[in-house]
């Protein structure tokens, strides 16, 4: 992979001292990295092109940096994607898409040769390496169940040189996850809560807000230090249940919300194909309605659950503002990277569905911004196939760091400047017993089942929201995508 240095990273320092003395010496500064990751963020931003919702700090820093509107992850589901983002791998094996991966997979492993992940890899090549939040699957880095005593036991092991966490009133790392404005959470009232909340709270009144407030107390600590930071950034919502304070559900006139344009089941497909909302229905028990397959929920309740959508993401947008308006006033813009993720898609009610965990569309295309500080962005919307495991490599090329060779991604530094550069323009996503290939043209998904039909195509240039399977009348076309899909997924195939 080439590496290059960026012109702003690049200073020369004249040496002073007498004639025979006085040489010209190279420093190369690396870039500060801040990565901030958001919960079931869908490319639902104005940059995006949704003129409703309010995030004007997001659209503000992709319009500086580039926003990916074709950036899908490798699995839909928090833990599993995760991991394959932290390892720049895709799922070679079952367990790669459960939502405790990176526990089984990493967290009792002795320090190898190999980075646990990339930030490990910062890590040993001279970063300060600070996590506050989600940036793994654990809300707080420490791995205990949902009920559980806090442990002192860390999720990456190896990957972090400080990993702080408030919990506020609400205790622990998942309680907080879960969290009610009044200090209640999911777990200690029994499920028995509704699936939003507009909170008559400040930011600080929800955990995202502490969140915010621990991250500025730490970027001014690491201002003065002599190494290059990477501070990650997890935030919780908009993931269920969708609270906010009640100034951000005031920012909407509710009848002007959309709801889902394709709220019915794909033509063609077996229902397995899709999921029951299980995480929305059983979770959340005093919802206004249970959502099912069978029919959709009313136009009514599927408005006000967009609005609590819409406003958990401008609460999150206000704190992303929050953070970057510190970067600027610390004098750190210059030199420090920020990329936001989100870790995968959500059905708002698309093809009746309410929540991820399938390999549609609307399950895998997530948010993804780079803003890159002395970089001339060539577009601030970049619609080239792009996909999670390209992060690694992309932000070691930034940094200036030799890759591990046994990346799946490939570095998007080339499409930041230049949007016709040369990218392979495929993504691969896997679940359960599923695997699935995004084109520029299609989305060709197979099923390992007995359910029929078990190989489902999408043509998105007629039909972007995936309303009709239309594999059984393209033969041609599946035979011509099938070898490139199975190619790619071949062994987690065998291992299912």
């Amino acid at each position: 992979m080439r590496i290059q240095v960026l012109p702003f990273l690049v200073s020369i320092l004249l040496v002073a001292g007498c004639a025979l003395e006085k040489e010209n010496t190279v420093e190369v500064k690396s870039p500060n990295v801040i990565f901030i990751a958001i919960d079931d963020l869908r490319p639902e931003l104005g940059v995006y092109g949704n003129s409703i919702i309010q995030t004007p700090n997001l659209d503000k820093l992709a319009s500086t940096g580039t926003a990916f509107s074709n950036h899908f992850v490798q699995v839909p589901t928090c833990g599993a994607s995760r991991l394959s983002l932290l390892t720049g791998r895709r799922p070679t094996k079952m367990v790669h898409t459960w939502n405790d991966a990176i526990e089984i997979e990493i967290s009792d492993l002795p320090e190898g040769g190999s980075p646990e992940s990339f930030v490990h890899h910062l890590k040993r090549n001279g970063y300060y390496t600070v996590g506050i939040g989600k940036i793994s699957h654990s809300a707080d880095g420490l791995l205990y169940g949902y009920e559980d005593t806090v442990s002192t036991k860390r999720e990456l092991p190896h990957s972090w040189d400080e990993r702080p966490y408030d919990a506020g009133k609400w205790g622990t790392g998942w309680n907080a996850f879960f969290a009610y404005a009044d200090g209640e959470n999911r777990q200690s009232m029994k499920r028995q809560v509704k699936p939003y909340e507009a909170g008559e709270v400040d930011d600080d009144g929800y955990p995202d807000g502490l969140t915010t407030n621990l991250a500025l107390a730490k970027l001014r600590e690491l201002k003065d230090q002599s190494k290059p930071f990477f501070l990650g950034v997890g935030y919780f919502k908009p993931h269920l249940p969708f609270n906010a304070p009640k100034k951000y559900w005031d920012l909407y006139d509710r009848a002007s919300i959309p709801i889902s344009a394709n709220p019915n089941i794909p033509l063609n497909i077996n229902n397995k194909s899709l999921q029951k909302s299980g995480e929305f229905n059983v979770n959340y028990q005093l919802g206004d309605e249970k959502a099912s397959l069978d029919k959709s929920v009313s136009d009514e309740y599927a408005r006000k659950l967009n609005h609590a959508y819409y406003a958990a993401v401008s609460y999150i947008d206000a704190q992303v503002g929050i953070l970057v308006e510190e970067v600027n006033q610390l004098g750190l813009a210059e030199n420090t990277i920020i990329v936001v993720w989100g870790d995968h898609g959500w059905h708002l009610g698309d093809q009746r569905v309410w929540g991820k965990h399938t390999l549609f569309e609307n399950a895998l295309r997530s948010t993804l911004i780079i803003n890159v500080p002395g970089t001339k962005h060539a577009t601030k919307l970049n619609k080239d196939i792009v996909e999670t495991v390209d992060i690694y490599p992309t932000l070691m090329e930034l940094c200036g760091i030799i890759p591990p060779k046994d990346l799946h991604g490939e570095s998007l530094v080339d499409l930041i400047s230049d949007p016709n550069a040369n990218h392979e323009n495929l993504a691969f996503s896997y679940w359960k017993n599923g695997v699935s290939m995004r084109t520029e043209k299609y989305r060709l998904t197979m099923y390992i089942r007995d359910e029929k039909p078990t190989v489902e195509l999408y043509d998105h240039l007629n039909d972007p929201m995936e309303k009709i399977n239309i594999a059984a009348e393209n033969q041609k076309m599946v035979d011509e995508l099938m070898p490139l899909l199975k190619k790619e997924a071949l062994e987690f195939i065998v291992n299912i």
